[in-house]
């Protein structure tokens, strides 16, 4: 019963002075919006950079040659491989569940009058095994099609929306860098890879077409090794790595001229990175609630001294210290709490309009919110303790004394 009489009291109390209780309250309100917000647009982000990784297919190395990306620094480029790398790999390394050939080009396609560039893939039916990438509809390249290379292609998402607008490219022609090709098949929408790159603007064709139509050798620019999820990444990229160094002679103590991406390690590490900008921007932001409750114990000071005959009257009448002391430590503990609810609702606001501006998910997560609304909560407690302290310490007749 006097729980529910002295939350109605500091209700009283904070509608008396509507502007100082907002002002009061806005150094909690600021903290907390920041907090649920950093953390949930970091989780966001996360989760993007999770789902862009996991696009490139799940325990993947990608052998190309080079030291990195590029090519190297001022050396010689690079050899590229050659086929009988890729039998190597699927023959002799334990753990391989799919070996994928790749031999890159580009060019504009055109149909009817439509053209759009596009990225020409020439590899193998175990590229799609590999990157366990399932078509919309039509059919995987025949044993006898990829042997022969035959002028068959499969499409992506955003060529056939461009190129065929409203049709159907399932059996028809189009050109591209000169060379008609049939569709056959429509690879199932990916969206966009782990650098950015739209995964669904592609033609994948047998590699062998793509080696003498378009690159004119025999090279291999990219082998994809998918692991069997038995075997650990880490101990079939050192056996692919010893075998490399072997098959393209390299001494000891010379440095690799190729390099195995792992996308596992690769997503570990952007989202370490991004979890942890996350928890230092998030850090930065609670030093805000921290400001709000300084806030809060200053006001409520200041409100003891405006009430002091109150206070005086309270005791007068027979009111004990630790009524008093509960009086003014509830109304602290509404205030933050006030705070914490206005927090969370502008973060719910923030976060929708923010999330989708920044190109993240929305992922709403229940439980920052219950920790931010128990920290604001807290906020009063610890804050608001001294003030009300004391105001239970007043002396009854100094209090009545006081103007």
């Amino acid at each position: 019963m006097i729980i529910g009489t002295t939350v109605t009291l500091a209700f009283r109390a904070i509608m008396r002075h509507k502007l100082r209780s907002f002002l009061t309250t806005l150094g909690i309100i600021i903290g907390v919006a920041a907090v649920v917000t950093m953390v949930t647009l970091g989780n966001g982000a996360t989760a993007s950079v999770k789902e862009s990784i996991s696009s490139l297919g799940a325990n993947i190395l990608q052998l190309r040659p080079g030291q990195g990306f590029g090519r190297g620094g001022g050396g010689p480029r690079p050899p590229d491989f050659d086929p009988d790398d890729v039998t190597a790999i699927a023959q002799q390394i334990t753990g391989v569940r799919a070996v994928a050939a790749q031999a890159q080009s580009s060019g504009t396609a055109i149909y009817e009058g439509n053209n759009w560039s596009t990225t020409v893939n020439g590899t193998t039916a175990s590229y799609f095994e590999a990157q366990q990438w399932a078509l919309q509809s039509g059919r995987l390249f025949m044993p006898e099609e990829e042997e022969a290379g035959k002028s068959v292609c499969i499409i992506g998402s955003t060529l056939k929306n461009n190129l065929f607008k409203q049709e159907d490219p399932l059996g028809k022609q189009f050109r591209i860098k000169g060379v008609s090709c049939q569709v056959i098949g429509i690879l199932a929408t990916r969206g966009q890879g782990g650098f950015g790159n739209d995964q669904d603007d592609v033609v994948v064709m047998p590699i062998k077409f793509v080696q003498r139509r378009f690159t004119g050798n025999r090279d291999v620019s990219m082998i994809m090794i998918a692991v069997d999820d038995a075997y650990e990444t880490s101990a079939v990229q050192s056996s692919l790595e010893g075998m490399m160094r072997e098959r393209r002679n390299i001494k000891p103590g010379d440095p690799d001229n190729f390099n195995v991406f792992d996308t596992k390690q690769i997503s570990d590490t952007l989202t370490g990175t991004t979890t942890m900008l996350t928890q230092i921007v998030t850090a930065v932001a609670g030093i805000s609630l921290l400001v709000g409750g300084i806030g809060i114990m200053n006001i409520m000071l200041v409100s003891v001294t405006e009430r002091t005959r109150e206070i005086g009257i309270r005791l007068a009448i027979g009111a004990v210290a630790s009524e008093v002391l509960l009086q003014f430590l509830v109304e602290a503990i509404v205030l933050s709490c006030l705070g914490g609810l206005m927090g969370l609702f502008l973060a719910l606001i923030a976060t929708a309009i923010a999330a989708p501006l920044m190109g993240v998910p929305f992922l709403f997560d229940v439980r920052i919110n219950v920790i931010a609304f128990a920290f604001s909560a807290a906020i009063g407690v610890v804050f608001g303790y001294f003030p009300a302290k004391r105001a239970a310490a007043l002396n009854p007749i100094d209090a009545l004394r006081h103007e």
